[in-house]
């Protein structure tokens, strides 16, 4: 055996192994996945986005609701009995608004009972979905956000401001057909909101009130809204989650960087316990 032939199987070796681990996380998420259906009699849609890489190059690449997403939920509701749970477990930071929709409208016309689970965050467009769902567990630190809309760089909330604030003669074209633009975003979006909450069995009022709130701009786009938040606005929060959702998504880690960022010892401890005096 030559060395130029241990090298070429070294080689080979080093990238067959990213194959066979992301085969055994795979693996491992339908398990868990499995586990939890067989528990809670559900059917379990999973929609994680984190930052992740290629598989021989590294390069990350950020995920976000988009229609492929929309296509895959759309297919698996349509896969479910009508009297059949769904739980979606959501961590994510939003996405194409046409994407939030379609899959928030599908999960209000679902029969069933459905739960969203929230261990981390679920901004923008996944708020959209938490609202049409029946019932939303979040971790007592987890978060969800306003979806009001944006233009660009600019809320349209913000872009509305200019017209209220400034005599229309001072307003270049530009910023008009913004503002145009802004109003009939707020518009339908707020409709949105309103018919998925109303599908939800909120009154009429209450589903006015709600989709006002989130789509008006009262707060910054990230702004972070909490468990007492959401349970003050009268929506149906349980601000705790099942021990299987925390180690399903430790199956969907971070891409490791050269140096992380955060580091801790990944083991349970005791309570401490008090000094004992000498």
């Amino acid at each position: 055996m030559n060395f130029n032939f241990i090298i070429w199987l070294i080689i080979i070796f080093n990238m067959l192994v990213p194959f066979f681990k992301q085969r055994s996380l795979l693996m491992s998420r339908i398990r868990k996945i499995r586990e939890i259906e067989s528990k809670r009699h559900s059917r379990v849609i999973v929609m994680i986005h984190r930052q992740e890489s290629l598989s021989f190059f590294g390069m990350p690449i950020s995920k976000y609701i988009n229609i492929e997403d929309s296509e895959h939920i759309l297919r698996a509701i349509r896969f479910t009995p009508d009297t059949m749970p769904i739980d979606i477990i959501l961590h994510t930071p939003g996405g194409l608004v046409l994407a939030a929709e379609q899959i928030a409208n599908a999960i209000a016309r679902h029969s069933g009972k459905v739960s969203v689970f929230i261990p981390h965050y679920a901004m923008s467009g996944g708020t959209m979905l938490a609202l049409a769902a029946d019932e939303i567990y979040m971790d007592e630190n987890a978060v969800l956000g306003p979806v009001d809309p944006q233009l660009g760089e600019y809320p349209a909330a913000s872009i509305l401001k200019v017209l209220e604030q400034k005599d229309r003669n001072e307003i270049d074209d530009r910023t008009i057909i913004l503002a145009d633009m802004a109003e009939k975003a707020m518009r339908q979006v707020r409709q949105v909101v309103y018919r998925i909450l109303r599908q939800n069995h909120h009154d009429e009022t209450k589903s006015q009130e709600l989709s006002r709130i989130f789509t008006e701009g009262r707060w910054t786009h990230d702004y972070p809204i909490t468990c007492e938040e959401l349970s003050g606005l009268g929506l149906n929060i349980n601000c705790c989650l099942p021990k299987e959702i925390y180690e399903l998504m430790e199956l969907y880690p971070q891409p490791e960087q050269r140096r992380p960022s955060v580091q801790y010892i990944p083991l349970p401890y005791d309570a401490p316990k008090k000094a004992i005096e000498k």
